[in-house]
């Protein structure tokens, strides 16, 4: 395996070495015959115990190894979120808590409805058992006593089941310790870099696997439309390395984008591939009007309620975010409508610029939304690359209001929660909203200011049938309009899955190459 260009020419040309990119990338070169370049901007992950330390996460947000997008204005939520997307080999898989839920069958079956044609469940639970990350339940050294509490204490408030593997068959309500992509023995990560990647880069067995790091694709290259009437040709991709050298990278076969929801649509816009009229305003040569990108921009919202506890919090834990809890509170929902994480820490980050302060020993429940009804955009503001485009998540704009009053019965089950032994016991008081924020005109408004993002961009590129104006890609992937490209990532994504999607762009990326013709 090589970190340098020493060609410029290969069969394929993946552009991220993320989530679904370093899937992309290991599958396809399981056939010796081809060669692959992965284009990943951030430098690589092995020996890096900042990344590789799972319960490490939270101080890789806004550091250096952060993209760090911002919001525009948000008047119904939260417009001072920092927007974390990963700099490093893995994406984001290298940069989050590793929660993997299999995405649950109403998940799938609502793609397929939405033209998706060939992602229903049936059609794609097979990719979940060929993942290679070591997927594990939170290990029995890692359950938190207070975790353990919360769990015993929502099963008691909420009526749900305990769940033991979420991942053992699908579910629509439940409270339990998380399933994990980790090691338990050393707390590492069992990211998409770890478990695709590094037994090759480690062994040395992949001649035909280039990556390019600390690399940043700036614009795709086409050839022109054919006279019989095809679409534009992608024939590579223009990069810039960390000196300053700017090179093309050209793909023989496709080149594959998997630069997640904010900078794949970026990088279409860019290359002229997007909303006309945008483009134009720019001054953007427009290579292909396709509306749809940057369009449908999805997220999973989240409120926060903190307490404080009676003293110091045991200190074990995988990734301080153990355990957690569904609900379905519409019986006609698909899944569950309603779903908190139980952090063994006080996340008041939001709240202290509504004056909170943040308890010395404290926890929190983050109530979020699985299905939002809001829907957002990314778009452009210059023609310079270099300009971090526009995200307007529009968070809790949808019609009936239904993603704010989600966040109410949240924070009204969160205190049923709280009152409830075993975890009673160990709460000293509730930091915020506070005892004495009860109506629900008040609790919405604390739960939009302090709305926050659980970091699950989506939906940007959107998959779609024909006959849809807005669809990015077709069932294939493949880009609507243009000849040679797929995009493969969260940006596909048509809605948002239930559950923390990582899962889902893992199996995303294993699709997408067995459509290539890649994997066993």
């Amino acid at each position: 395996m090589s970190e340098k260009p020493e060609q410029s020419v290969y069969d394929y040309v993946v552009v991220g070495g993320g989530t679904a990119g370093s899937v992309i990338a290991s599958r396809l070169t399981e056939d010796p015959g081809v060669s692959v370049a992965v284009i990943e901007g951030g430098p690589s992950d092995i020996d890096r115990d900042d990344v590789l330390t799972l319960r490490r996460w939270l101080g890789l947000l806004g550091g250096d190894l952060d993209y760090g997008y911002t919001t525009t204005e948000q008047p119904r939520g939260n417009s001072h979120i920092l927007h974390s997307r990963a700099k490093v080999l893995g994406g984001c898989s290298s940069h989050n808590t590793l929660i993997s839920f299999k995405p649950l069958p109403g998940d799938w079956d609502e793609w397929a409805a939405a033209g998706a044609e060939g992602w229903d469940h049936k059609a794609m639970d097979p990719y979940f058992t060929k993942l290679r990350n070591n997927i594990v339940p939170v290990d029995e050294k890692d359950r938190n006593a207070i975790a353990r509490d919360f769990v015993d204490a929502a099963r008691a408030a909420t009526g749900v089941p305990r769940v033991e593997g979420f991942n053992k068959g699908p579910f629509k309500d439940g409270v339990g310790f998380f399933d994990l992509a980790y090691h338990p023995e050393n707390n590492k990560r069992s990211s998409a870099s770890v478990a695709y990647l590094h037994p090759h880069m480690e062994a040395g067995d992949r001649p035909n696997l280039t990556l390019l790091l600390e690399t940043w694709a700036y614009k795709l290259e086409f050839d022109a439309p054919s006279a019989s009437g095809e679409g534009p040709t992608a024939r590579g991709v223009r990069v810039r390395d960390k000196d300053g050298v700017e090179t093309l990278i050209s793909a023989r076969h496709e080149v594959v984008v998997c630069a997640g929801a904010v900078d794949t649509p970026r990088l279409l816009m860019h290359s002229g591939i997007g909303p006309k009229a945008d483009l134009e305003k720019l001054g953007i040569p427009v290579l292909h009007d396709l509306p749809g990108v940057g369009e449908n921009l999805l997220d999973h919202p989240e409120s926060v309620i903190v307490w404080e506890t009676n003293g110091p919090i045991p200190d074990n834990s995988a990734m301080d975010s153990d355990a957690g809890l569904f609900i379905q509170r519409d019986p006609d929902a698909s899944g569950p409508d309603l779903m908190f994480h139980f952090y063994q820490i006080p996340f008041t980050d939001n709240p202290e610029r509504l004056g909170y302060e943040k308890p010395e020993h404290g926890v929190s429940m983050t109530p979020n939304i699985p299905k939002p009804r809001s829907r957002g955009r990314v778009y452009l503001t210059s023609a310079d690359p270099e300009v971090k485009p526009a995200l307007d998540f529009r968070y809790f704009t949808d019609e009936d209001d239904y993603d704010g009053r989600t966040l109410v019965d949240g924070i009204r089950i969160a205190r049923e929660i709280a009152k409830t032994e075993p975890l009673a016991g160990w709460l000293k008081r509730e930091v915020c909203p506070g005892p004495d924020v009860t109506g629900d005109e008040e609790l919405s408004e604390y739960a939009r200011k302090v709305a926050h993002t659980v970091y699950h961009p989506a939906g940007t590129c959107r998959m779609g049938a024909a006959d849809d104006r807005l669809a990015v890609v077709d069932p294939e992937l493949k880009i609507r309009g243009l000849q040679s490209i797929r995009i493969a990532d969260a940006s596909v994504f048509p809605t948002m899955p239930a559950v923390n999607p990582m899962i889902g762009v893992l199996m995303v990326g294993e699709k997408c190459a067995e459509l290539m013709g890649g994997g066993a």
